[in-house]
């Protein structure tokens, strides 16, 4: 379990994947919007 280990979360973060151990936080629709709108 360290670096090396392709199922671990420090593997994952090592690697710069995703997965069960390590998953991709997901953008709220209404979040994406707000950062749309003001950027105009």
């Amino acid at each position: 379990m360290g670096k090396g280990d392709i199922k671990s979360k420090k593997g994952k973060i090592n690697r710069g994947t995703f997965g069960a151990s390590r998953p991709k936080k997901k953008q709220n629709k209404a979040t994406k919007k707000e950062k749309t709108t003001s950027a105009s």
